[in-house]
């Protein structure tokens, strides 16, 4: 997982990476702290190739406005530069597997 707390960083890693999970949390989101293990434990199983970015909204405001981030958690998933899936509070990881399971194997799986 990668923090970033910069506008012009996360714009680069977004452009740059073909598969790219965005993590918007706050340190006192206890939701955020049970789900955060989930997502890196699913990314690294089924989507090694996706990087992961986390971003504290409450540190990086400018990044989480620019991206209509206005609770936490909140997912923002990315392939080849374009949002491809949002989720917000209640995430289902089996969901979310799902979800990105379908771009992921069109994208990594040719």
């Amino acid at each position: 997982m990668i923090y970033v707390s910069s506008l012009d960083h996360y714009r680069e890693l977004v452009e740059k990476s073909p598969a790219l999970l965005s993590y918007f949390s706050t340190p006192d989101c206890r939701v955020c702290t049970v789900l955060k293990p989930k997502v890196l434990e699913l990314t690294a199983r089924k989507f090694p190739e996706m990087k992961v970015l986390w971003i504290d909204i409450e540190r990086s405001p400018v990044i989480a406005g620019q991206n209509s981030i206005f609770t936490a958690p909140t997912l923002l998933v990315y392939f080849e530069g374009n949002e491809n899936l949002r989720k917000s509070r209640n995430i289902s990881i089996s969901e979310l597997e799902e979800e990105i399971g379908r771009v992921y194997e069109l994208l990594f799986r040719k």
